[in-house]
């Protein structure tokens, strides 16, 4: 489907409004947002996804036809759950990165903010770079799978210890530290200037890091939502939909973290089931089969999985609570 520029034109400042409401006006001062703040938000910007999505439909459909504006409808929709439910994982990551700089929550949605900024960025040459790759090589396919069903396996497998955690480890920072001034001053700027010299704070540390994290995630949640569609509109849009939304649900998943027990075996079997979905669809398009995974199955596959892991993680709460 060829989008025309003018549909660009208009999403691009459609979010660049939607960022600058954010920073100036709804989330001008530093201050902590509640979780029941954070939850209202986290509805809107998933309200604002379903309007948008229909938006597609509609207009695809009246461009392109109705076949074509139920299967873009479809493929944002399921790229959009594939991309919000695998930025949980990357959200626990978030918690513990703030919690090690002892950043106070006041300052947290600042540092979120512009790592939305740097995220919306990055996935742009992600996507761009990942659509080229795979119309010119369509081997590709299996080397994306590959890297999700290893991903899948190792989320599984991990085992996570927060005592272990150690960000300043982090290959990045530590390269950071030995070109640029750091110092320890926990403030509300990202830079303050000493002596005449200018040092990085604990702030834009956390920033630095929290790009970083964002940028391995983007390795595997790219070539999953590449395996919904090769639509460079529909993967961009699906992806920066739901990263808009990740700040609101960082602030209402830290309050409601014991819901999430059992989710990292979801997002294992999410992307596990992906990588083999890209395999197996690219190797029946070789072989000349019709068998197909088609973007429903992988609609209900994903959506069972959350719905199990989030129930059992219900039971699991409410069986140790009662302990």
């Amino acid at each position: 489907m060829q989008i025309k520029i003018e549909f660009w034109l208009i999403f691009i400042l459609f979010v660049a409004t939607l960022l600058g409401l954010d920073l100036f006006m709804f989330h001008k001062k530093d201050k902590a947002i509640s979780i029941k703040s954070a939850l209202w938000w986290s509805l809107f910007w998933i309200g604002l996804a379903a309007v948008f999505n229909i938006g597609i439909y509609f207009t695809a459909g009246a461009i392109y036809g109705e076949a074509i504006g139920q299967q873009k409808a479809l493929e944002f929709l399921t790229g959009y759950l594939i991309e919000e439910s695998l930025s949980v994982d990357n959200l626990f990551v978030f918690i513990l990165i703030f919690g090690f700089f002892k950043i106070d929550p006041k300052f947290q949605h600042k540092i979120l903010f512009w790592g939305v900024i740097g995220a919306i960025v990055m996935r742009a040459i992600f996507i761009f770079a990942g659509v080229a790759l795979l119309n010119r090589f369509d081997w590709i396919m299996y080397i994306f799978g590959a890297i999700l069903v290893y991903s899948g396996i190792h989320l599984l497998l991990e085992k996570k210890d927060q005592d272990d955690f150690d960000p300043g480890k982090n290959i990045v920072i530590r390269w950071f530290k030995k070109i640029f001034p750091v110092t320890e001053d926990l403030t509300s700027s990202f830079f303050i200037r000493k002596n005449h010299i200018i040092y990085a704070t604990p702030l834009f540390i956390t920033l630095l890091l929290i790009e970083v994290s964002d940028l391995i995630f983007a390795v595997d949640s790219i070539p999953a939502v590449l395996s919904v569609s090769k639509d460079v509109f529909i993967v961009y849009t699906s992806n920066i939909f739901a990263i808009l939304g990740l700040r609101s649900l960082y602030f209402a998943l830290n309050g409601i973290v014991d819901y999430f027990h059992y989710l990292r075996y979801a997002l294992a079997g999410i992307l596990t089931f992906i990588g083999l979905k890209m395999a197996i669809n690219e190797l029946s398009m070789e072989l000349g089969y019709t068998f197909h995974i088609s973007n429903i199955f992988s609609l209900l596959t994903i959506v069972t999985l959350l719905m199990v892991s989030v129930l059992f993680s219900v039971i699991y709460k409410s069986h140790h609570s009662k302990q």
